[in-house]
């Protein structure tokens, strides 16, 4: 009786078996490509002295982004460290044990202070605009619902006045509140994260710091626009404040008794 050529190829094969295991070799080689394309942000990994860490996968090729807005080129990964010193001490030779400030940690940017390295140029639209502006420079912008918190003085957490806000900084597109314009006491200016504001019928309160701790917060060097790497360390200052700001919340005592208050016991 004559047979079929291809009966007597697959006669000894599973096909559905095969079927499976060639989606299983595809489903691993998915999951290794796109975990090594991950990889191109944020490694190499580096131990606490700065000595690489060891990575089952081998860190991809260096790809060539070209970024909108006649922005140059981009390489990811690009192996470059930033290139600033941390004021900061190990507090043992072994890893993992955590690192203390060695200066001012809200000056030098550390711990819950700390920022990122980015670009030190402004944020973009889709047309090529800065997305951060002053209301008063944006024009078509203003307060539909609640307080404007324009001309209210500015109290830190100790019930005392900085200064009085002067301008509100949108988000254009987004058409959102970022930060507050304040103008301190002695004249200059400095921005404010509007997640970090509570906006009062008779004041403007930034729980994080204290009334003269806003002198020390960072400056934006261009009038009327604020660089992605100024949001880094205006965004940290005001976060590493409610830290670094009072010594009730550094002390181990402190701490303790933080605890035991949660716990409602004694301490």
């Amino acid at each position: 009786m004559d047979t079929p050529y291809g009966w007597l190829f697959f006669g000894n094969f599973d096909l559905a078996l095969i079927s499976l295991y060639l989606f299983w070799l595809f489903f691993a080689g998915l999951i290794y490509y796109i975990q090594r394309e991950n990889m191109r942000e944020g490694y190499p990994l580096e131990n606490d002295d700065g000595s690489p860490a060891g990575s089952l996968l081998s860190i991809p090729e260096p790809k060539t982004f070209l970024l909108p807005h006649d922005r140059g080129e981009f390489k990811a990964p690009d192996f470059e460290r930033e290139k600033r010193e941390l004021a900061l001490a190990p507090t043992s030779g072994g890893g993992g044990f955590p690192f203390a400030p060695t200066g001012d940690p809200m000056k030098d940017g550390v711990g819950p202070a700390s920022w990122a390295m980015r670009r030190d140029e402004p944020e973009l639209d889709g047309l090529g605009h800065p997305k951060l502006q002053p209301m008063a420079k944006a024009g078509e912008f203003s307060v539909a619902a609640g307080r404007d918190p324009r001309g209210l003085p500015v109290v830190g957490n100790d019930q005392k006045s900085a200064g009085t806000v002067s301008d509100m900084w949108v988000d254009v597109p987004e058409q959102l509140v970022r930060y507050l314009e304040l103008t301190l006491i002695d004249g200059t200016k400095r921005l404010v994260p509007m997640t970090m504001a509570k906006i009062k019928s008779n004041m403007v309160y930034i729980n994080s710091i204290d009334s003269a701790s806003f002198v020390d917060a960072p400056t934006i060097s261009a009038d009327g626009q604020i660089t992605k790497l100024e949001e880094e360390k205006v965004s940290g200052f005001y976060a590493g404040g409610y830290l670094y700001r009072s010594e009730n919340r550094v002390t181990p005592m402190s701490k303790l008794r933080l605890l035991m208050g949660m716990l409602g016991k004694p301490a």
